[in-house]
């Protein structure tokens, strides 16, 4: 009976209406909950920080790893 009632609702449907998805996003971004500056910027500095410790340990154990490869093939 419920899946009668959904069906019957999308078969109503005449398509994509691009007003009404407009009017739908509109609705959903003011219940966006929008960051601070103050927090943005926090937020690109810890980010920052990531991802430079994060490319650091990838670094080390790259050149570890070559190094070592390169003293098992002599």
């Amino acid at each position: 009976m419920a899946n009668e009632k959904a069906s019957a609702v999308q078969t109503k449907s005449s398509g994509f209406n691009p007003v009404q998805f407009l009017r739908e996003v509109s609705a959903e971004m003011k219940k966006v909950s929008w960051s601070t500056k103050e927090e943005l910027a926090r937020y690109t500095v810890v980010v920052s920080i990531t991802v430079f410790i994060v490319c650091s340990l990838i670094w080390i154990c790259d050149t570890f790893f070559a190094r070592l490869f390169n003293l098992i093939l002599r």
